[in-house]
Protein backbone atom coordinates (compact mmCIF):
# COMPACT_ATOMS: atom_id res chain seq x y z
CA UNK A 1 0.00 0.00 0.00
CA UNK A 2 2.81 2.64 1.01
CA UNK A 3 4.43 1.83 -2.25
CA UNK A 4 1.68 2.29 -4.56
CA UNK A 5 0.96 5.22 -2.78
CA UNK A 6 4.54 6.59 -3.28
CA UNK A 7 4.09 5.99 -7.13
CA UNK A 8 1.05 7.71 -7.21
CA UNK A 9 2.91 10.72 -5.75
CA UNK A 10 5.78 10.32 -8.01
CA UNK A 11 3.39 10.01 -10.95
CA UNK A 12 1.85 12.97 -10.15
CA UNK A 13 4.62 14.52 -9.16
CA UNK A 14 6.09 14.03 -12.90
CA UNK A 15 2.71 14.82 -14.66
CA UNK A 16 3.37 18.81 -12.73
CA UNK A 17 7.00 19.10 -13.52
CA UNK A 18 5.45 18.49 -17.39
CA UNK A 19 2.60 20.70 -16.82
CA UNK A 20 5.10 23.46 -15.76
CA UNK A 21 7.69 22.67 -18.56
CA UNK A 22 4.55 23.29 -21.28
CA UNK A 23 3.19 26.32 -20.07
CA UNK A 24 2.87 28.44 -23.08
CA UNK A 25 4.59 31.67 -23.33
CA UNK A 26 2.52 34.56 -22.12
CA UNK A 27 2.43 36.53 -25.49
CA UNK A 28 -0.58 38.40 -24.32
CA UNK A 29 2.02 40.17 -21.76
CA UNK A 30 3.71 41.33 -24.77
CA UNK A 31 0.71 42.39 -27.28
CA UNK A 32 -0.07 44.55 -24.08
CA UNK A 33 3.06 45.99 -23.50
CA UNK A 34 4.30 46.24 -26.99
CA UNK A 35 2.18 49.72 -27.95
CA UNK A 36 3.17 51.64 -24.65
CA UNK A 37 7.04 50.47 -24.91
CA UNK A 38 7.41 51.70 -28.32
CA UNK A 39 5.90 55.16 -28.03
CA UNK A 40 8.12 55.54 -25.15
CA UNK A 41 11.44 54.27 -26.63
CA UNK A 42 10.72 56.39 -30.12
CA UNK A 43 9.54 59.49 -28.01
CA UNK A 44 11.91 59.30 -25.03
CA UNK A 45 14.80 56.79 -25.21
CA UNK A 46 16.02 57.55 -28.84
CA UNK A 47 15.92 61.30 -28.34
CA UNK A 48 17.92 61.01 -24.56
CA UNK A 49 20.40 58.61 -26.29
CA UNK A 50 20.94 60.36 -29.02
CA UNK A 51 21.54 63.86 -26.78
CA UNK A 52 23.88 62.03 -25.15
CA UNK A 53 25.59 60.79 -28.67
CA UNK A 54 25.49 64.51 -30.45
CA UNK A 55 27.01 65.78 -27.10
CA UNK A 56 30.11 63.97 -27.82
CA UNK A 57 30.79 65.96 -31.07
CA UNK A 58 31.56 69.14 -32.38
CA UNK A 59 31.66 70.89 -35.32
CA UNK A 60 34.48 72.82 -36.94
CA UNK A 61 34.38 76.36 -38.60
CA UNK A 62 32.82 74.93 -42.07
CA UNK A 63 30.17 72.98 -40.08
CA UNK A 64 31.28 69.65 -40.18
CA UNK A 65 30.59 67.46 -36.96
CA UNK A 66 33.82 65.56 -35.50
CA UNK A 67 34.03 63.50 -32.35
CA UNK A 68 34.95 65.39 -29.48
CA UNK A 69 35.29 63.63 -26.96
CA UNK A 70 33.93 65.21 -23.55
CA UNK A 71 35.49 68.72 -24.61
CA UNK A 72 31.42 70.44 -24.53
CA UNK A 73 31.32 69.63 -20.63
CA UNK A 74 34.63 71.10 -19.90
CA UNK A 75 34.17 73.77 -22.00
CA UNK A 76 30.41 74.27 -20.20
CA UNK A 77 32.21 74.28 -17.01
CA UNK A 78 35.41 75.94 -17.62
CA UNK A 79 35.30 78.56 -20.51
CA UNK A 80 34.15 81.73 -19.43
CA UNK A 81 31.78 82.18 -22.45
CA UNK A 82 30.19 79.35 -21.34
CA UNK A 83 30.58 78.88 -17.74
CA UNK A 84 28.86 82.29 -16.52
CA UNK A 85 25.55 81.30 -18.20
CA UNK A 86 25.43 77.50 -17.37
CA UNK A 87 26.33 78.39 -13.31
CA UNK A 88 23.85 81.40 -13.26
CA UNK A 89 21.05 79.06 -15.23
CA UNK A 90 21.91 76.15 -12.43
CA UNK A 91 21.91 78.47 -9.68
CA UNK A 92 18.76 80.25 -10.63
CA UNK A 93 17.16 76.77 -11.16
CA UNK A 94 18.17 75.82 -7.68
CA UNK A 95 16.51 79.14 -6.42
CA UNK A 96 13.38 78.21 -8.08
CA UNK A 97 13.21 74.98 -6.67
CA UNK A 98 13.80 75.69 -2.95
CA UNK A 99 10.95 78.37 -3.48
CA UNK A 100 8.81 75.58 -4.10
CA UNK A 101 10.12 73.38 -1.68
CA UNK A 102 9.57 75.89 0.75
CA UNK A 103 6.26 77.38 -0.04
CA UNK A 104 4.20 75.30 -2.03
CA UNK A 105 5.10 72.09 -0.57
CA UNK A 106 4.36 73.11 3.33
CA UNK A 107 1.34 75.09 1.96
CA UNK A 108 0.30 71.46 0.01
CA UNK A 109 0.35 70.23 3.19
CA UNK A 110 -1.65 72.91 5.23
CA UNK A 111 -4.21 72.57 2.50
CA UNK A 112 -4.49 68.63 2.14
CA UNK A 113 -5.11 68.71 6.14
CA UNK A 114 -7.44 71.68 6.50
CA UNK A 115 -9.74 69.61 3.97
CA UNK A 116 -9.62 66.74 5.88
CA UNK A 117 -11.03 68.10 8.54
CA UNK A 118 -14.49 66.34 9.22
CA UNK A 119 -16.27 68.81 10.11
CA UNK A 120 -15.48 70.85 7.42
CA UNK A 121 -18.29 71.97 4.76
CA UNK A 122 -18.09 72.86 1.05
CA UNK A 123 -14.73 70.51 0.72
CA UNK A 124 -15.48 69.76 -2.47
CA UNK A 125 -15.84 72.85 -3.74
CA UNK A 126 -12.69 74.74 -1.90
CA UNK A 127 -10.62 71.27 -3.62
CA UNK A 128 -11.72 72.23 -7.21
CA UNK A 129 -10.92 75.46 -6.89
CA UNK A 130 -7.77 74.88 -5.53
CA UNK A 131 -7.16 72.76 -8.02
CA UNK A 132 -8.39 75.16 -10.63
CA UNK A 133 -4.87 76.85 -11.77
CA UNK A 134 -3.23 73.53 -12.06
CA UNK A 135 -5.45 72.87 -15.46
CA UNK A 136 -5.15 76.12 -17.19
CA UNK A 137 -2.64 76.92 -19.36
CA UNK A 138 1.26 78.22 -18.54
CA UNK A 139 0.86 80.82 -21.33
CA UNK A 140 -2.42 82.33 -19.51
CA UNK A 141 -1.11 82.12 -16.20
CA UNK A 142 1.86 84.00 -17.36
CA UNK A 143 0.08 86.98 -19.61
CA UNK A 144 -2.67 87.28 -16.25
CA UNK A 145 0.18 87.87 -13.83
CA UNK A 146 2.03 89.98 -16.26
CA UNK A 147 -1.40 92.16 -16.47
CA UNK A 148 -1.74 91.99 -12.17
CA UNK A 149 1.48 92.73 -11.96
CA UNK A 150 1.84 95.28 -14.22
CA UNK A 151 3.05 98.93 -12.61
CA UNK A 152 1.23 100.58 -15.48
CA UNK A 153 -2.22 99.15 -15.70
CA UNK A 154 -2.01 95.92 -13.08
CA UNK A 155 -4.65 95.71 -10.40
CA UNK A 156 -1.90 94.87 -7.82
CA UNK A 157 -0.99 97.90 -6.82
CA UNK A 158 -4.44 98.08 -6.18
CA UNK A 159 -5.07 95.80 -3.98
CA UNK A 160 -2.24 96.34 -1.87
CA UNK A 161 -3.47 100.01 -1.55
CA UNK A 162 -6.40 98.61 -0.03
CA UNK A 163 -5.06 97.16 2.63
CA UNK A 164 -2.41 99.64 3.16
CA UNK A 165 0.38 98.35 1.76
CA UNK A 166 0.81 100.42 -1.61
CA UNK A 167 4.67 101.37 -0.60
CA UNK A 168 5.69 97.67 -0.98
CA UNK A 169 4.39 97.24 -4.63
CA UNK A 170 7.20 97.62 -7.35
CA UNK A 171 8.22 96.59 -10.99
CA UNK A 172 8.69 93.09 -9.60
CA UNK A 173 8.82 91.35 -12.88
CA UNK A 174 11.30 93.84 -13.87
CA UNK A 175 13.70 94.51 -11.34
CA UNK A 176 16.80 91.57 -11.32
CA UNK A 177 16.31 90.80 -7.74
CA UNK A 178 12.43 89.46 -7.14
CA UNK A 179 11.98 88.60 -11.19
CA UNK A 180 12.93 85.19 -10.28
CA UNK A 181 11.27 85.32 -6.95
CA UNK A 182 8.24 86.41 -8.37
CA UNK A 183 8.24 83.61 -11.04
CA UNK A 184 8.24 80.88 -8.72
CA UNK A 185 5.65 82.46 -6.18
CA UNK A 186 3.65 82.44 -9.70
CA UNK A 187 4.47 78.66 -10.18
CA UNK A 188 3.97 77.78 -6.64
CA UNK A 189 0.17 79.31 -7.29
CA UNK A 190 -0.29 77.27 -10.34
CA UNK A 191 1.01 74.07 -9.38
CA UNK A 192 0.26 73.81 -5.15
CA UNK A 193 -2.90 71.68 -6.09
CA UNK A 194 -0.99 68.72 -7.20
CA UNK A 195 0.71 68.15 -3.69
CA UNK A 196 -2.37 69.18 -2.15
CA UNK A 197 -4.26 66.17 -3.59
CA UNK A 198 -1.31 63.89 -3.48
CA UNK A 199 -1.06 64.28 0.04
CA UNK A 200 -5.03 64.84 0.62
CA UNK A 201 -5.16 61.32 -1.02
CA UNK A 202 -2.85 59.95 1.79
CA UNK A 203 -4.43 61.39 4.76
CA UNK A 204 -7.90 59.47 3.66
CA UNK A 205 -6.25 56.25 3.32
CA UNK A 206 -5.12 56.21 7.35
CA UNK A 207 -7.45 54.16 8.97
CA UNK A 208 -10.07 55.45 11.34
CA UNK A 209 -8.75 53.36 13.99
CA UNK A 210 -5.93 55.37 14.45
CA UNK A 211 -7.14 58.75 14.63
CA UNK A 212 -9.95 57.81 17.09
CA UNK A 213 -7.50 55.90 18.99
CA UNK A 214 -5.44 59.26 19.51
CA UNK A 215 -8.51 61.58 19.84
CA UNK A 216 -9.57 59.29 23.32
CA UNK A 217 -6.10 59.92 24.49
CA UNK A 218 -6.80 63.20 24.54
CA UNK A 219 -5.25 64.71 21.56
CA UNK A 220 -5.87 67.32 19.88
CA UNK A 221 -6.33 67.55 16.17
CA UNK A 222 -3.15 69.52 15.72
CA UNK A 223 -1.28 66.89 18.05
CA UNK A 224 -3.23 64.05 15.68
CA UNK A 225 -1.89 66.02 12.47
CA UNK A 226 1.47 66.02 13.75
CA UNK A 227 2.33 62.83 15.70
CA UNK A 228 0.09 60.50 13.95
CA UNK A 229 -0.48 61.07 10.39
CA UNK A 230 2.32 63.53 9.66
CA UNK A 231 4.51 60.08 10.26
CA UNK A 232 1.93 58.56 8.05
CA UNK A 233 2.08 60.43 5.20
CA UNK A 234 5.83 60.94 4.82
CA UNK A 235 6.26 58.80 2.05
CA UNK A 236 3.77 60.61 0.11
CA UNK A 237 5.40 63.78 1.06
CA UNK A 238 9.20 62.04 -0.02
CA UNK A 239 6.97 61.38 -3.08
CA UNK A 240 5.93 64.72 -4.25
CA UNK A 241 9.67 66.64 -3.11
CA UNK A 242 11.25 63.91 -5.33
CA UNK A 243 8.22 65.06 -8.02
CA UNK A 244 8.87 68.97 -7.27
CA UNK A 245 12.60 68.49 -8.08
CA UNK A 246 12.34 66.85 -11.42
CA UNK A 247 9.65 69.11 -12.32
CA UNK A 248 11.39 71.77 -11.54
CA UNK A 249 14.43 71.32 -12.89
CA UNK A 250 13.14 70.95 -16.33
CA UNK A 251 11.17 74.02 -16.09
CA UNK A 252 10.80 76.06 -18.81
CA UNK A 253 7.42 77.02 -20.29
CA UNK A 254 6.51 79.92 -17.45
CA UNK A 255 10.10 81.24 -17.57
CA UNK A 256 9.60 81.72 -21.73
CA UNK A 257 5.88 82.87 -21.68
CA UNK A 258 6.37 85.56 -18.93
CA UNK A 259 10.30 86.72 -19.90
CA UNK A 260 10.79 85.06 -23.19
CA UNK A 261 14.36 83.05 -24.15
CA UNK A 262 16.22 85.67 -23.11
CA UNK A 263 14.64 85.20 -19.75
CA UNK A 264 15.48 89.09 -18.81
CA UNK A 265 15.93 91.11 -16.99
CA UNK A 266 19.78 90.30 -17.57
CA UNK A 267 19.26 86.62 -17.53
CA UNK A 268 18.07 86.78 -14.12
CA UNK A 269 15.15 84.85 -14.48
CA UNK A 270 17.60 82.13 -16.85
CA UNK A 271 17.35 78.53 -15.89
CA UNK A 272 18.87 75.42 -17.70
CA UNK A 273 15.53 75.02 -19.47
CA UNK A 274 15.74 78.07 -21.27
CA UNK A 275 19.83 77.80 -21.62
CA UNK A 276 19.37 74.71 -23.54
CA UNK A 277 16.46 76.49 -25.88
CA UNK A 278 18.45 79.60 -26.78
CA UNK A 279 21.88 77.03 -26.82
CA UNK A 280 20.88 74.68 -29.21
CA UNK A 281 18.14 76.55 -31.37
CA UNK A 282 19.67 79.96 -31.37
CA UNK A 283 18.03 83.13 -30.32
CA UNK A 284 17.75 87.13 -32.05
CA UNK A 285 21.59 87.14 -32.93
CA UNK A 286 22.90 83.92 -30.94
CA UNK A 287 23.43 81.05 -33.26
CA UNK A 288 22.21 77.65 -32.81
CA UNK A 289 24.90 75.55 -31.24
CA UNK A 290 23.40 71.53 -30.99
CA UNK A 291 26.41 70.00 -29.85
CA UNK A 292 26.39 72.40 -26.91
CA UNK A 293 22.82 72.35 -26.58
CA UNK A 294 23.19 68.22 -26.31
CA UNK A 295 25.92 68.60 -23.64
CA UNK A 296 23.18 71.22 -21.85
CA UNK A 297 20.39 68.70 -22.22
CA UNK A 298 22.75 65.65 -20.82
CA UNK A 299 23.61 67.65 -18.09
CA UNK A 300 19.92 68.61 -17.19
CA UNK A 301 19.41 64.72 -16.87
CA UNK A 302 22.20 63.78 -14.86
CA UNK A 303 21.47 66.54 -12.36
CA UNK A 304 18.02 64.51 -12.62
CA UNK A 305 19.19 61.39 -12.39
CA UNK A 306 21.47 61.80 -9.05
CA UNK A 307 18.74 63.49 -7.26
CA UNK A 308 16.15 60.56 -8.15
CA UNK A 309 18.66 58.03 -7.12
CA UNK A 310 20.00 59.50 -3.89
CA UNK A 311 15.86 60.07 -3.08
CA UNK A 312 15.54 56.20 -4.19
CA UNK A 313 18.47 54.71 -2.37
CA UNK A 314 18.87 56.69 0.51
CA UNK A 315 15.70 59.09 1.55
CA UNK A 316 12.63 56.23 0.58
CA UNK A 317 14.35 53.48 2.46
CA UNK A 318 14.27 55.44 5.90
CA UNK A 319 10.75 56.05 5.04
CA UNK A 320 9.61 52.82 4.53
CA UNK A 321 9.30 52.67 8.38
CA UNK A 322 6.10 54.85 8.13
CA UNK A 323 3.94 53.15 5.75
CA UNK A 324 1.32 51.12 6.91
Amino acid sequence: MTSLLAENAAAGAGRTSVRRRRRPFPWHIVVFLAPATLVYTVFSVYPLLDSMRLSLFAADAAGVRHFAGLSNYVTLITDPRWAGPFWNALGNNLVFFLIHMAVQNPIGIALAALLSLPRLRFRQTYRTLLFTPTMLSVVIIGFVWQLILSPVWGVGKGILAAIGLSSLFGPWLGQEGTALITLSLISVWQFVGIPMMLIYAALLNIPDDLVDAAVVDGATQMQVFWRVKLPLILPTVGAVSILTYVGNFNAFDLIYAVKGALAGPNFSTDIMGTLFYRTFFGYQLQLGNPTMGAAIATLMFLIILTGVMIYFFVIQRRMQRYEL
